[in-house]
């Protein structure tokens, strides 16, 4: 066969469902190859896209979702969403076309060093220097993008290679079992939990990916200590469990940093430092933290643990609740009341443009609790991380590791496709929306109902907010928009604009129903932020 078609075989052997991209002169043989196999091709219209797709599906299913580029302008365009998916651990295997070997030692025509352009933003880069390596190179890609933490691989294929003949098949499909915790680690850590006064879990994305939110839950609920989520996290506790105090991540003094501040042990289950650095919580020299993860601890002046358990998340946490003695008190007793009050207290607010807590209220009670809402960056993203009430892992996913503008209506399309029986939402600004606004091509052409939730401010919101904090005004931050629904009708999609905040409800209700690509123009009241900030700045901690 030819290289290309082994390639595909090898594909095929990972139980690749998707390839999302577009096709250049570089990768004809691979096309062609595809169009005899069960993979489908999602055709985008930006490579950015692709990628960005191809991260979220990786996020959602732990498998390698693959994006395909030609070489030179085509695969620098899938750099954006390589570096958020190698930064949020998410798996994917980038695969570029490439120029012939017989001119890459010159210059030469849309030729650039692409493994070296991708080994900083990869776990690993590597090209494809004769098609006997092909099964190798693949398995060695999505093994490397699969296991822990996940992110991405990149690989660079010749497109002179493709049309060689081969005699070679793909490799055996393997998947190392994670160790289990060292049992001294266990009883150090249970002592420490058993003597604690003030313990609190900070659960990072880790503990989604390790499948161990019931696991998780179980040992909060024995040993009766409550539970705060990163941003990427929210969902491994439900928020309407009792331990549940949400998410901590502004930088700003939240509600649920006075429970971090009076912890005398903070337990790291699946905690990336990449997402919420430790200087930003850990105030207290004195505060004791125990690290649980699949891999050691980053090596941070701020996070020095006093032991650490590494290995399978679950079979940890259960080991250390089953030796654990700890009294049943409430030693964070009002904490979680007041964060309730707060975040609830504008759920019936009239006042228009909508408020971002009552757009967050309203699409709670719209959606089900398995149904995913995927974020976008910029000031809606801070409101959605503080007050959207997650109720399931991966229910809200939200990129907080290189945090890229422009993942939300790539990213609810790959929700979609991954989990077909769930409502899928894109939650955007105007700005992140319009960054990779050519995909509603891609969702219409090919039927795949998602809903994409516009907050509109006419601004780069999350930059208003700063300046305005920062100096008192605004500088360089505003636009206009076009009409967002003869957009979505130029694009073949439904559109509806909401014109008083009482229709916001129905209208996502309705949304749903349709069934169809949805787009809702809905303005934001963001004067809200700066009442936020001043709100936390005078924070008195209730515990």
């Amino acid at each position: 066969m030819k290289a290309a078609e082994l390639f595909v075989k090898c594909l095929e052997n990972e139980d690749v469902q998707y390839i999302f991209g577009i096709p250049g002169e570089e990768n004809l043989d691979l096309m062609d190859a595809l169009h005899d196999s069960d993979i489908e091709f999602i055709l985008t219209r930006h490579e950015q896209g692709a990628a960005f797709m191809a991260d979220v599906y990786g996020r959602l299913t732990g498998q390698a979702g693959v994006c395909l580029s030609t070489l030179g302008p085509g695969a620098t365009n899938l750099v954006t969403g390589v570096a958020d998916a190698n930064m949020d651990h998410a798996p994917v295997v980038a695969i570029a076309g490439q120029a012939s070997t017989n001119r890459l030692h010159k210059e030469s025509h849309q030729v650039l060093d692409l493994v070296n352009l991708f080994e900083p933003i990869t776990k690993y880069s590597t090209q494809i220097l004769t098609p006997d390596v092909i099964p190798e190179v693949v398995r060695k890609a999505f093994k490397v993008a699969e296991a822990e933490k996940p992110g991405c691989s990149f690989i660079d294929f010749p497109e002179n290679l493709a049309e060689k003949p081969v005699d070679k098949t793909p490799l055996k499909k393997q998947s190392p079992m994670p160790p289990i915790a060292n049992p001294f680690k266990v009883e150090q850590a249970a002592e420490i939990i058993s003597n604690a006064q003030f313990p609190i879990i900070l659960a990072g994305n880790g503990a989604v990916r390790a499948h161990a939110d019931e696991a998780l839950q179980e040992f909060a609920s024995k040993l009766n200590i409550p539970v705060a989520t990163t941003f990427m996290a929210k969902g491994v506790l439900p928020c309407n469990n009792e331990l549940s105090l949400g998410t901590i991540g502004l930088q700003a003094h939240d509600y649920i940093s006075c429970g971090i501040d009076r912890a005398d042990v903070v337990i790291c289950v699946g905690y990336d430092i990449v997402e919420y650095h430790p200087h930003l919580w850990n105030r207290n020299p004195a505060t004791q933290i125990i690290h649980i993860d699949t891999k050691p601890a980053e090596v941070d002046e701020h996070y020095i643990v006093a032991t650490g358990l590494i290995g399978d998340i679950g079979y940890a946490l259960n080991s250390i609740a089953a030796i654990s003695k700890r009294h049943t008190g409430t030693p964070y007793q009002g904490l979680k009341t007041r964060i309730q009050e707060t975040f609830h207290k504008l759920d019936q607010d009239l006042d228009f443009p909508v408020k971002p807590q009552r757009i967050l209220s309203d699409l709670r009670k719209a959606l089900a609790p398995e149904d995913i809402i995927v974020s976008d960056v910029g000031a809606h993203k801070m409101w959605i991380a503080r007050m959207y009430e997650a109720q399931a892992p991966n229910s809200c996913i939200i990129s907080n590791g290189f945090a890229a503008m422009g993942i939300a209506l790539p990213g609810a399309i790959a929700a979609k496709l991954a989990k077909p029986d769930q409502v899928a939402v894109a939650v955007t600004g105007d700005a992140g929306f319009l960054m990779n606004v050519q995909e509603l091509e891609t969702a219409v052409r090919r039927k795949i109902p998602v809903i994409v939730l516009i907050w509109n401010d006419e601004h780069y919101g999350l930059i208003k907010w700063k300046q305005e904090n920062q100096f008192g005004r605004e500088s360089y931050v505003d636009f206009t928009n076009p009409d967002f629904l003869k957009l979505a009708e130029a694009f073949g999609a439904k559109g509806y604009r909401i014109e008083s905040t009482d229709q916001l409800l129905p209208t996502l209700q309705q949304a749903i129903e349709d069934n169809c690509v949805v787009l809702i123009d809905c303005p934001v009241d963001y004067s809200e932020n700066l009442k936020l900030t001043e709100e936390l700045g005078h924070m008195i901690c209730p515990t």
